[in-house]
C-alpha cells in the first residue's frame, strides 16, 4: 500500500481523496494516539479553503470520538497552531490545509505536544490504525472529548511573534499579499503594530481563491505593487502562511535560499548565528553554499521537506534553516517553517542595516536552476528506472563539479520534480531537456 502521509501529512482533492470519513478517522487517531490514550486536548486549525469546514466538522468529531477535547481555533496559520499547542499546553495539534497547493485540495497534519510535526513511526502507528480493526472501544458518556472554542487564537500568535522582535519598523514601507489564506488575519497587523506602512492585498476569500494567480505561488501581482508604490520590500504568503517569499524595492524575486543568506550573513555578523550553521535541503541553490562558506557558516543538506530540516537542526543545534520554497524555520521563535517571524526578520534586517534588500540579498549569487514538474501516472517507479538512472548519470557527468542533478517525486503530488544547475542557464535547460524526455518515456 502505498503510504498514506506524504512529507506534509495526508494530501488530497477534499471529498475525493481526502473524505470526511477519513478526516474522521484521522481525528480519532489523533484523539486516541497524541492524546495518550485518555483524555487529552489538541489544537485545531484551518486555512481558508471551501472544504475547510467540511473537514474540520468531521476531523473534530473523529478527536472527541478519541476520547480528547478540540480546542477549534478557526483560521489560523500552520505556525499558529504549532505555537498554540505549546502555550495552550496540548497533547498535539492538527493543521487543516494543503498549503500552497490550490483550493480543490486540502491536507491534514499533526503536531505533537512541544509543536514538532509528528515522526514517521508515529505516522506509520496512524496509517495502521485507519486500515485495520480498532484495537480499543470508543469511549462513551463522560470520557467523550468537547469541541472548544478558543476565540483569542489570532491574538495569543501575534502577541507571541511580535514579543520575540528587538525593534520597531517604523519608517520601513512594505507590501503584503495575503494569497486569500490565513495570513490575512495575522501579518499585516503584525507589521503595523511594530509601526511599519503596510499596503496589502489579496486579504478576502471565497474559498476557492486560496493560491489564485496571488501569494507566493505567483508574485507578479506583488512585484508590480512595490515598483510602482517605491515600497521597501514585499513578501507574499502560501495559503497556511508557513512560508514566505520576498521581492527587493525593484520589485526582482527573493526566494527562500536568498532570504537565508541574507539572515544568516545577518546573524553570523551579529555573533547571533548558533554554531555558524544553517540547515537546508538538497533543492538549495549551489550559489547558497558558496555563499555560506564564503562568510565561514557551515550548511547541512537534508532531504526535501521542511520536517527533515527541523530534525537536523535538533539533532545539530542550529537554530537556523529552511528550503528555496520559503519555509524558513527560526527555531528560537517557533517549531516550523513560520512566514511571519521571517518576514518580519526580513524587514529588520533592512532597516537596522540600512540598506536596501537588492544589496543585501549580493551576498549570495545563484548558479542557474531549471526546475520542471512532470506529472506522472506512477512515481513510485521512478526509484527503479534504469533509463532514468542512467540519464541522471550521463548529465552528472557532464557537469562534474560544475553543477549538480536532482530528479525526486514529489510528497504531495503525482510528480516528478527534475532540477538542473550548472554554471550556465543554456547547459541547465538542455539536461533537463533531455531527463524529462526519459522521465515522460519511462514514467506516464
Amino acid at each position: 500500500m502505498t503510504r498514506l502521509f506524504g512529507t506534509d501529512g495526508v494530501r488530497g482533492v477534499a471529498n475525493d481523496d481526502l473524505t470526511p470519513e477519513l478526516a474522521f478517522k484521522l481525528g480519532e487517531a489523533a484523539g486516541h494516539f497524541l492524546g495518550e490514550r485518555g483524555r487529552g486536548r489538541i489544537v485545531v486549525g484551518m486555512d481558508t479553503r471551501r472544504s475547510g469546514e467540511m473537514l474540520e466538522a468531521a476531523l473534530v468529531a473523529g478527536i472527541c470520538s478519541g476520547g480528547a477535547d478540540a480546542l477549534r481555533c478557526g483560521i489560523v496559520p500552520t505556525p499558529a497552531v504549532a505555537y498554540l499547542t505549546r502555550a495552550l499546553e496540548a497533547d498535539g495539534g492538527v493543521v487543516i490545509s494543503a498549503s500552497h497547493n490550490p483550493a480543490e485540495y486540502n491536507g491534514i497534519k499533526f503536531f505533537d505536544r512541544d509543536g514538532f510535526k509528528l515522526p514517521d513511526e508515529v505516522e506509520d502507528e496512524i496509517e495502521e490504525f485507519l486500515v485495520s480493526e480498532r484495537a480499543w472501544a470508543r469511549p462513551t458518556g463522560a470520557d467523550l472529548g468537547r469541541a472548544i472554542i478558543v476565540g483569542d487564537a489570532v491574538e495569543r500568535y501575534i502577541a507571541h511573534v511580535l514579543g520575540g522582535m528587538e525593534g520597531d519598523l517604523s519608517g520601513v514601507r512594505i507590501a503584503v499579499d495575503c494569497g486569500h489564506g490565513a495570513s490575512a488575519l495575522t501579518t499585516p497587523v503584525a507589521f503595523e503594530r511594530l509601526g511599519a506602512e503596510v499596503v496589502s492585498v489579496n486579504c478576502d476569500w471565497n474559498g476557492m481563491d486560496i493560491n489564485l494567480d496571488c501569494g507566493s505561488t505567483y508574485l507578479g501581482t506583488i512585484s508590480g505593487i512595490v515598483k510602482v508604490g517605491h515600497f521597501d520590500l514585499g513578501i507574499a504568503h502560501d495559503g497556511d502562511a508557513d512560508r514566505v517569499l520576498a521581492v527587493d524595492e525593484t520589485g526582482a524575486e527573493v526566494d527562500g535560499d536568498e532570504i537565508m543568506a541574507v539572515c544568516a550573513a545577518d546573524m553570523k555578523a551579529r555573533s547571533a548565528l548558533v554554531h555558524d550553521t544553517v540547515v537546508t535541503t538538497v533543492m538549495s541553490n549551489l550559489g547558497f553554499e558558496v555563499a555560506m562558506r564564503g562568510i565561514g557558516v557551515n550548511v547541512i543538506k537534508t532531504k526535501v521537506g521542511d520536517r527533515y530540516v527541523l530534525d537536523q537542526m535538533r539533532t545539530s543545534g542550529a537554530t537556523l534553516g529552511g528550503e528555496q520554497s520559503g519555509h524558513v524555520i527560526f527555531l528560537e521563535h517557533n517549531t516550523t517553517g513560520d512566514g511571519l517571524i521571517s518576514a518580519l526578520h526580513l524587514a529588520e534586517i533592512v532597516k537596522r542595516s540600512g540598506k536596501p534588500l537588492s544589496e543585501l540579498r549580493t551576498v549570495m549569487h545563484r548558479f542557474p536552476q531549471v526546475l520542471v514538474n512532470v506529472p506522472v501516472a506512477d512515481k513510485a517507479r521512478l526509484s527503479t528506472s534504469a533509463a532514468v538512472h542512467d540519464a541522471v548519470y550521463a548529465a552528472e557527468q557532464r557537469l562534474g563539479d560544475e553543477g549538480r542533478v536532482l530528479v525526486r517525486a514529489s510528497g504531495t503530488e503525482p510528480l516528478v520534480r527534475v532540477m538542473v544547475e550548472a554554471a550556465d542557464y543554456d547547459t541547465a535547460q538542455q539536461i533537463v531537456d533531455a531527463i524529462v524526455g526519459v522521465v515522460k518515456r519511462e514514467l506516464e
